[in-house]
């Protein structure tokens, strides 16, 4: 009970919205005794029970109201670009990856580079499912297929440039820094990421943000040619049962972000990534938001692990400038405990079409709660001048855990 409360209740979340912790220990401490002593009855016993139930859902139901109620909630931010203060914590360094060389060669350098952090955080994903009879490195990258929780927008401005933007949030529920006051594993997640330039014959095929060690990808761009962002969709027909029909030889499925990889690294039109990101049957469900290069492409592609249940599209006759994707289908509400998607929202619709930009889809970003406690990296992409930049994020108290 004391740790499912504390995955609730963090400690950003202030305590006049959440029962103190010392009391809900000593509520859980009594709960204990009570159960071991014969003399209790069941009908007590029951009481106990219920009322632990009810301190935990009504603890959830305060954390909720508290990214609608200042300061975990802002109005939106303006010149926050070019990035600084608190919530910058660094310019995300470039690697090259040389297609041409052997998988293990090509690697060679971010690993040396990057095997200190590497082995830090694969003993922490172990240590979270001891259980699992996995190597670290395979659980390492199927981490990323089940624990994503992100925000993605592709806009275009009145002059008809496309700008494909993306804050990427890891961690939820993987453990509380208590002294830190932030998520365990976005702090070791930041040393991690890194910039990608994948080159064949010394020219760039496609650009990803990334994290050393991980061979999918979930950020990426093709120079002139698309930008593509990946999202997790929470589904009952999930990656988790993508995962273990894949562990129990069921194969027939592509990782999600393979397939992101796959099609930055093969498709040569915005047609054609839709197309694939489309129809390829995937182990996991997932939100593929797409930016083209040219007036009117762009689109969040709703999918299942079989086939594409939505293509949401720019539609620039109808006032539809933007798309935005958190973690939840457009045309459903979001989870009453994590909404970002109406402050996103809220945010591009004050910017307005004519005054959209790199700089102020940097503003929107940076506003709470979609830059919350999560936020490892934020990633800005323009199409037309390739323009790829990626920052480090951070979110210092008072900050919604998610």
């Amino acid at each position: 009970m004391e740790r499912a409360l504390s995955l609730f209740v963090p400690t950003p979340i202030p305590l006049f919205l959440s029962p103190p912790l010392e009391a809900v220990r000593s509520s859980w401490g009594q709960n204990q005794r009570d159960r071991s002593s014969s003399s209790m009855g069941m009908g007590l016993r029951g009481k106990m029970q219920s009322g632990s139930c009810y301190l935990l859902l009504a603890t959830v139901s305060l954390s909720a109201l508290a990214q609608f109620v200042p300061p975990y909630t802002e109005d939106c931010r303006r010149g926050t670009y070019p990035p600084s203060g608190p919530t910058f914590k660094g310019i995300v360094p470039w690697y090259k990856i040389n297609l041409d060389l052997a998988p293990r060669l090509r690697w060679k350098q971010l690993i040396n580079d990057k095997k200190v952090e590497i082995t830090e955080v694969t003993q922490v994903y172990a240590g979270a499912f001891e259980s699992l009879d996995l190597g670290e490195v395979m659980l390492f990258n199927i981490f990323y297929e089940v624990f994503t929780v992100c925000t993605s927008l592709v806009a275009e401005d009145n002059a008809g440039r496309l700008y494909h933007a993306r804050n990427l949030d890891f961690g939820l529920f993987l453990g509380w820094d208590v002294k830190n006051e932030s998520w365990k594993i976005p702090e070791y997640l930041r040393p991690l990421t890194v910039n990608l330039n994948f080159q064949r014959n010394n020219k760039t095929v496609f650009k990803s943000t990334n994290f050393a060690g991980y061979v999918g990808m979930l950020t990426g761009m093709r120079p002139g040619t698309f930008t593509l962002t990946m999202n997790e969709r929470f589904s009952i027909d999930g990656g988790y049962i993508g995962i273990i029909e894949w562990i129990l030889g069921k194969r027939d499925g592509i990782w999600m972000s393979f397939l992101t990889r796959s099609v930055l690294e093969n498709a040569t039109s915005y047609t054609q990534a839709k197309d694939q990101l489309a129809k390829t049957k995937m182990l996991a469900p997932a939100y593929y938001i797409l930016g083209g290069n040219q007036s009117g492409e762009g689109c969040v592609i709703t999918r299942s692990r079989t086939a594409a249940l939505d293509i949401w599209e720019l539609d620039i006759k109808h006032g539809i400038w933007y798309v935005l994707e958190t973690n939840y289908d457009h045309w459903k509400d979001p989870l009453f405990l994590d909404n970002r998607r109406i402050p996103a929202m809220k945010c591009m619709n004050q910017t307005t079409q004519a005054n959209i930009s790199v700089e102020t889809i940097y503003d929107v970003l940076t506003t709470k709660p979609v830059l919350n406690k999560l936020t490892t990296y934020t990633t800005l992409m323009e199409i037309s001048e390739g323009t790829f930049e990626s920052y480090l994020r951070d979110c210092p108290n008072p900050c919604m855990p998610w």
